[in-house]
Parts: structure tokens; C-alpha cells; sequence
């Protein structure tokens, strides 16, 4: 290896791998030191050197009074071109990946754009700016499809430091892909005006998106669909059209769940700070569009807020069936009554937990297929589950 060859190898790693000059000198000053050791020089405490400038290699052997001298072997550059390659690359793949996991380590939460190059089974492979990063299967959004050349954006979740180099993982499933989104695209968010209090998100399909406004003159939900929809509109085609809900924050819960559960009107709104469980009653027509399909707007509504949503129709809405069926549903979910006794009991008149604890052993007795010991296990049920419900009975 000649300096002419050095030279070309130390600018081409320079300038198309991004590793420092003296980095990539020095590796191979320690690579020929290697070699040169390995080989059995009768001078084992040479010390090689390379000229920052011309790229000649010298050797130069410490004397007993710690002086040096130049000895360089004829063989020097043939050692060099046969034994010193593969462990300049080592060490220049070293400096790669440190450098890959120096300039990532500390870009947790940022989106990044690349280009699909390959598939790991169902993880896809994309080549950033620098190095190789990993969607895996499981932050992959359900509903999309990637083709090899793609150019993906999503944000970086992890990285990670692995014996084979540098692992970074990226995302376009996690919740926090949409709140980059977000502080991309609204400025009102990125500089502390308007602020993301909560996320949920089914990726693919719809995300509820929570937001208070700090300025009492900047309205959250305005700022955030922007003039015309086109800051939202911007976010959702990102996004391959999933639905995105803004949501007006609020501290109070009632307020928060009947924003959560909009375009839907809500009639009533009950919560329960011990179960942290919200009951909501509509009017029947109401009752579809609260819950959602496939119950998805009732369950984002949850994970929005952390609290258990239970959306009901309004008893005094309904007709004789359906509040049937509601008692029934009511009284099997008991303990010690389920699906076996509701049907009986509610056909006989006890639609309610207090309907039953009024009445005598004997009325209960009296329902057909219900004996003397089997009403008095049912009395009992009512009672645990009414004291659970409404703590202890009082005269």
C-alpha cells in the first residue's frame, strides 16, 4: 500500500462515511502496529507512524537511551496490504458506529425522514441520513403498506447500543408520533402557548388529541384545525387519513367527558371518584354515536381521560322491552343471581335491587322455579351487591 493509496482511502472514508481524518489515521497507524507485531520483526518495539500530509509510512525503533530511530522494514507496505485492511476496516466500522450512536443518542422524540431499503421478516428496514434504522412490526401503523424506496417519516423511540453496532428504532405507531406531529405543525404548541394534555390513539384509525389553550385569546381547537382545516388536514394525511379528534381540556371531568364523547349530546353525566368511573346517559338516538363503532369512541374517551366510561340509554326513554332487558342485564351481572334467576325474578315484577329487599322470603319463594333456600340466597346476593353499591341499608 503506497501513500497514494492511503491517501485515496483516508479522503474516500472522509468524505463518504463522515469519519474524521485523524480518526481513520490513527486506526490504521494501530492497525500496521498490529501487523507489523504479528509478523516478527527482529525489532518488536517499532512504532509506526504516517505523515498527516504526505501519507508515507515510517517505522522508528526506541533506543536504550529512549532516542528514535527511523527502521522502516522494506516489507512495510506489503504488510500493510496484506494484513493491515481487514483491521482498518474494523476499527473504521468502530468509529462509524460510535459516530452513528453520538449523533442519535440524544435525538429521542425527533422525527426523522428515510427510505425504506429492505424487510426484516415484518420489520422494515430504513436508511436515515446516517446509518440504519428499524420500524419494528409492532410500532408499524396496522393499516399501512411500505414498498422498498418509500420515503417514511417517524419518530425516533429508542437508541440503543449493540454489540453489532448502533440500534435505532423507530415508530409511526407510538401516541407521541402524533404529538410531534402536532408541535410541527402548530406553532401555538411549540412555543408554550397552547399545550397537549393527553393522547389516545387505535394508529391507523382514529386519535383523540386533548389541548388547553394558556392565552384566554387563543382558542385550542381553532389553533390546532387552523385556518381552513389545513393545519389538521396537514397532520391527518401524514397520518394515511386517520381520524383525528380535538378536544377541549378541562379539569373537571364532566366537562372533559362530554367534550371527549362530542358530536354525541349527552343527557347526564355521573362520576365516581372511588371507582374513577364515569356513567353517561343519552337519549336512544344518541347512543351509537357515543359509543362509536365497535365501541372505539367510548374506549379512546377512556384512555383520554383514565377513567372507566360506561354509556347507557336513558331509562325514561325506553319502552316497556327495552327496559325488560336492561333489568335483566342489571341482575344477571350479580352475584348469585346471573342469568339463571334474572329472567324469573324480572318477569315476576323485581325489576330493581330495592324490589327485591322489600319483599318476603315467601314472594320470592313463590316465583315458580325458585325454591325457599334458592330465595333466600337471592335476598342475600341483592343485599351484598346493594350494600357494595350504596354502602350499608338503613331502615
Amino acid at each position: 500500500m503506497n501513500p497514494a493509496e492511503l491517501k485515496a482511502v483516508v479522503e474516500y472514508m472522509e468524505s463518504e462515511r463522515g469519519v474524521e481524518r485523524e480518526v481513520i489515521i490513527k486506526a490504521i497507524e494501530s492497525a500496521l502496529q498490529s501487523a507489523t507485531e504479528k509478523t516478527g520483526f527482529e525489532d518488536d518495539d517499532l512504532r509506526i507512524e504516517i505523515n498527516r500530509k504526505t501519507f508515507e509510512m515510517k517505522a522508528y525503533k526506541t533506543l536504550s537511551d529512549g532516542t528514535e530511530i527511523e527502521s522502516t522494514p522494506r516489507s512495510l507496505g506489503r504488510i500493510a496490504a496484506q494484513t493491515a485492511k481487514q483491521v482498518i476496516m474494523q476499527k473504521i466500522r468502530s468509529a462509524e458506529k460510535e459516530i452513528i450512536f453520538e449523533e442519535y443518542k440524544d435525538r429521542v422524540g425527533e422525527i426523522v425522514t428515510g427510505s425504506v431499503v429492505r424487510f426484516d421478516r415484518s420489520d422494515v428496514i430504513i436508511e436515515l441520513e446516517h446509518g440504519e434504522a428499524v420500524m419494528p412490526s409492532k410500532e408499524r401503523v396496522p393499516t399501512e403498506e411500505y414498498e422498498v424506496g418509500e420515503r417514511v417519516r417517524a419518530i425516533i423511540l429508542a437508541v440503543r447500543e449493540r454489540e453489532r453496532g448502533p440500534e435505532i428504532v423507530l415508530s409511526r405507531n407510538n401516541p407521541d408520533f402524533v404529538r410531534r406531529l402536532f408541535e410541527l405543525e402548530v406553532s401555538e404548541i411549540s412555543d408554550g402557548t397552547m399545550e397537549i394534555k393527553g393522547i389516545a390513539r387505535e394508529s391507523g384509525y382514529r386519535s383523540k388529541v386533548a389541548v388547553i389553550s394558556h392565552d384566554e385569546r387563543v382558542d385550542p381547537v381553532g389553533a390546532c384545525v387552523g385556518m381552513r382545516g389545513m393545519r389538521v388536514k396537514n397532520i391527518v394525511r401524514e397520518l394515511s387519513g386517520e381520524k383525528i379528534d380535538i378536544v377541549r381540556w378541562s379539569e373537571d371531568i364532566h366537562t372533559l367527558i362530554t367534550n371527549a364523547l362530542a358530536p354525541a349530546r349527552l343527557k347526564h353525566v355521573e362520576a365516581d371518584e372511588d371507582t374513577q368511573t364515569v356513567t353517561v346517559t343519552v337519549e336512544p338516538d344518541q347512543l351509537s354515536l357515543a359509543i362509536g363503532k365497535r365501541g372505539q369512541n367510548a374506549r379512546l374517551t377512556s384512555k383520554l381521560t383514565g377513567w372507566r366510561v360506561d354509556i347507557q340509554k336513558d331509562e325514561e326513554s325506553m319502552d316497556f322491552e327495552e327496559r325488560v332487558a336492561v333489568a335483566v342485564t342489571k341482575l344477571a351481572a350479580i352475584e348469585g343471581i346471573g342469568d339463571e334467576f334474572a329472567d324469573k325474578l324480572v318477569f315476576s315484577g323485581f325489576l330493581t335491587l330495592e324490589g327485591i329487599l322489600a319483599a318476603e322470603l315467601g314472594d320470592l319463594s313463590s316465583i315458580e322455579g325458585i325454591s325457599a333456600d334458592q330465595a333466600k340466597s337471592i335476598w342475600y346476593a341483592a343485599e351484598a351487591a346493594y350494600i357494595k353499591e350504596h354502602g350499608e341499608i338503613t331502615e
